[in-house]
């Protein structure tokens, strides 16, 4: 099975919108077994459209087009793939009623341009909008007559709004999917979420425990990003699971260490699990990251039983009145400095009453550097029951990268310490 996606929309060419949908279209497909083969990126212009259609249909079995159904001038995928089909753009009362309630619903009138969303191509299938107004469509070339063998084609068209398009894609497309190409039980993938060790190390570290699965057909895969590397396993076949199973159950052995989580789990989501499982609270003192640790960890539904606060102390009279640090650390060591982020965090916890406390302090740039403190330098320091660690980084990155490496490590400092129950030497690997 032959798979193509064409995801369509002139701002994506402007660099204007981010083209998240192929990240995730193929993550679910991926996931189930369905290999994305083709992915292309195109302007909402016509002759564009028509071309890209025509060829994934003249070779694909199954063709994804995302955008171009919405009621403005710019929305042409569906009357141009009827055109280019020959088939009549219908109109559906269904559709038509759908848009109403949507509106309705609001308490907003209907705009007269939606009335182009209720017209369908003749015999296409309307995929239903629970999060929007333009429909869904889909529809089954048996045969195909762009293709030269003539073989069936699948060619369904997606709204382009991430809202509206992944419930879409899980609700209505995927039924339909299992029906139309069923086949696809034997295939296995797992991932494994990894921190603190880099992409080549980690690879040098499992080389030889999952030799005899790899040599054995299994695909092993890392993926490096800000802070974190995924090891993904994906295997094929009748002892797919078992294979997937025994790679992991090696690699945790090798490198469990490192590993904080599976599949889609971020580490944010891990921390509030794992504090809210055994009962801990946080605190967090905050300065270069300017609260993103706290925003992280507050998107987790639950956070709110876990966290009790977090100090953006940015300013160095903020760090004395909100936690208490001492006034002579300061002018000694400077704000970033070991003694200082380890007062941040023994403040912020005794404040708070928190389990376990995470300080940060650094330079994130450009300027700022000072002899022996480069541009990238950051202090972390964790309190907890049994005592205080700091740990030193460099992190010299851009503002934004070095932000979120940096909530990285903090999080994942205090993550393996509350799981260990005890402060770890620090090994400046993170």
């Amino acid at each position: 099975m032959t798979i193509e996606l064409i995801n369509t929309g002139s701002e994506l060419m402007l660099g204007r919108v981010l083209n998240t949908h192929q990240q995730w279209i193929c993550r679910v497909l991926a996931d189930r077994g369905y290999t994305v083969d083709r992915q292309v990126a195109i302007s909402d212009e016509s002759a564009a459209l028509v071309a890209a259609v025509r060829e994934g249909l003249g070779r694909a079995d199954w063709v994804i087009t995302t955008g171009g159904l919405g009621p403005t001038c710019d929305d042409r995928t569906r009357e141009l793939v009827a055109a280019m089909l020959g088939r009549r753009l219908e109109h559906h009362p269904e559709v038509e009623a759908q848009i109403r309630s949507f509106f309705e619903g609001r308490n907003r009138p209907v705009p007269v341009r939606t009335q182009v969303e209720a017209m369908v191509p003749e015999g296409a299938e309307v995929l239903v909008n629970r999060h929007g107004t333009a429909p869904g469509l889909a529809l089954w070339l048996d045969p195909n007559p762009l293709r030269p063998d003539g073989r069936p084609t699948w060619l369904v068209m997606l709204p382009g709004p991430p809202r509206e398009l992944r419930p879409m894609v899980l609700e209505e497309v995927l039924p339909r999917l299992a029906k139309r190409f069923p086949g696809q039980e034997d295939f296995v993938c797992r991932t494994l979420k990894t921190t603190g060790l880099g992409e080549s190390y980690m690879e040098e570290r499992l080389d030889g425990p999952l030799k005899e699965l790899v040599d054995g057909g299994m695909d092993l895969g890392f993926c490096a990003r800000v802070g974190e590397v995924d090891v993904r396993f994906v295997a094929r076949g009748p002892e797919a699971a078992r294979v997937v199973a025994e790679a992991e159950r090696r690699t945790r052995a090798t490198v469990g260490e490192y590993i904080f989580g599976a599949d889609d789990e971020s580490l944010e989501q891990v921390l509030v699990r794992e504090f809210s499982g055994r009962g801990l609270k946080l605190a967090l003192a905050e300065s270069c990251t300017g609260g993103h640790i706290a925003n992280r960890v507050t998107n987790v539904p639950g956070a709110s039983s876990v966290l009790l606060a977090g100090f953006v102390t940015y300013a160095n009279e903020a760090k004395e009145r909100s936690l208490g640090v001492p006034h002579a650390l300061l002018v000694e060591h400077g704000a970033v400095s070991e003694p200082v982020a380890r007062a941040m965090a023994e403040g912020a916890r005794t404040v708070t009453g928190a389990d376990y406390a995470v300080s940060v302090t650094g330079i994130a740039g450009p300027g700022g550097a000072v002899p022996g403190k480069p541009v990238g330098t950051v202090f972390i320091g964790v309190a907890g029951p049994a005592g205080t660690v700091v740990r030193r980084e460099l992190n010299a990155f851009d503002r934004e990268t070095f932000k979120y490496l940096t909530a990285q490590q903090a999080m994942s400092s205090v993550l393996r310490l509350a799981m260990a129950g005890a402060v770890p030497a620090a090994d400046g690997r993170g």
